[in-house]
């Protein structure tokens, strides 16, 4: 009688989305399988997108028997879709815990973005981010971040379509802090990167980092991904106002460790992606331009800059034209490869620094937050 007790109690599954090739490896070799099971249902999970497997025919029947008793293949679930008037798609995705996250694609000509989110909520308090001011739930699996891959893609039919690459790139520049959940982080980068899984070129796989530098001079052991620095600022003094990490690791560290990892690459023709956000009377005047050409002055970089884009009770305001060309041209003229983010998807709240998900907060600064932007409304500031 016990062991019809025991042998009735529900088996957690594993889900084998997120696990990498290695992962996977290990996992068939523990079942007594072959080594190259792991490469049959990598092509079937991201190549032709099948959860089922039942449907895997090139496994045996008493393989896919004992895999669906023990795992499974399961993406994260569509809350709802919402699509711009530009192209933009923007996917509020479930996961485990109640929480959501965001996930925007941009199409653009041939190439179509994806970006990805990390972390429910964000553990860092950026001024200038909605995702930040939701406070922090929980970091995301990796099943979970790949997933919003495969959710994409299964969007558009276009793992049974064959109409090409529905995301030809992808960045690490949703919800959440990439560097701070590493691991799961690191994983399904390399899944983005793997032949065997959506095979996306390393140039074009970017993870974004505020500056947790420790976890950045880690980063260059373990990935090839290219790298962006969300900046924002040419000093220490204005950067630990909008990037609150900034006292632990200051411009200079940051800087210092991001060489680190470029020079660490194969590729020697790598530069660092400098993303700076314009606000308007903050950061966005000329003689700030000439200091934060200075302080790259021998930094092998290319400088992406961002016009903020608005959201409810953020406190700032969005650049005019005249100071973005103002802001560029300083640093067109002094040699930099310098780009203006065009805002894509702000009629669906998609465009840069306006993610919200559903955050159950751990930390109670999106209440805090709340209860500052009414203290000012009523005091009239």
């Amino acid at each position: 009688m016990s062991e019809l007790i025991a042998s009735s109690e529900p088996v957690e599954r594993v889900n084998l989305l997120g696990m990498s090739r290695t992962q996977l490896e290990d996992f068939f070799l523990e079942m007594g399988e072959k080594r190259f099971r792991a490469q049959q249902l990598m092509k079937w999970m991201h190549h032709h997108g099948e959860c089922d497997f039942s449907a895997m025919s090139n496994l045996g029947k008493s393989l896919r028997e004992r895999l669906s008793v023990i795992a499974e293949v399961r993406p994260p679930e569509v809350e709802s879709q919402h699509d711009s008037s530009d192209g933009t798609r923007k996917w509020l995705v479930h996961v485990d815990g109640g929480g959501l996250v965001e996930t925007v694609l941009i199409p653009d000509g041939n190439r179509a973005t994806l970006c990805v989110s990390s972390q429910v909520g964000c553990s860092l308090d950026c001024s200038f981010c909605s995702t930040g001011k939701q406070g922090f739930q929980r970091d995301l699996s990796a099943a979970e971040i790949i997933g919003q891959v495969w959710l994409a893609i299964k969007s558009y039919d276009a793992f049974q379509s064959g109409n090409g690459r529905v995301v030809t790139n992808v960045v690490m520049m949703g919800m959440g802090e990439p560097l701070l959940n590493f691991d799961n982080v690191v994983t399904a980068m390399n899944l983005m990167m793997d032949d065997l899984g959506y095979g996306i070129s390393k140039r074009r796989v970017t993870l974004s980092t505020s500056g947790v530098v420790p976890a950045l001079d880690k980063l260059a052991e373990v990935s090839e991904a290219s790298l962006a620095v969300s900046l924002h600022a040419p000093n220490d003094e204005l950067r630990n106002q909008l990037v609150p990490v900034n006292k632990r690791y200051p411009i200079a560290q940051l800087l210092d460790s991001a060489k680190r990892y470029i020079d660490a690459q194969k590729d020697k023709k790598r530069v660092v992606t400098i993303e700076y956000t314009l606000m308007a009377g903050i950061n966005d005047q000329q003689d700030q331009a000439r200091e934060l050409a200075v302080l790259l002055a021998d930094f092998p970089c290319k400088i992406n800059l961002i016009p903020f884009n608005p959201f409810p009770n953020s406190g700032y305001e969005r650049p005019s034209g005249n100071a973005v060309s103002r802001f560029w041209q300083v640093l067109v003229d002094a040699g930099f490869v310098v780009t203006v983010r065009t805002t894509r998807g702000d009629d669906i709240d998609a465009a840069c620094g306006q993610l919200v998900g559903e955050v159950v907060d751990r930390t109670r600064r999106s209440a805090r937050h709340r209860q500052n932007a009414e203290a000012a409304l009523e005091s009239g500031a």
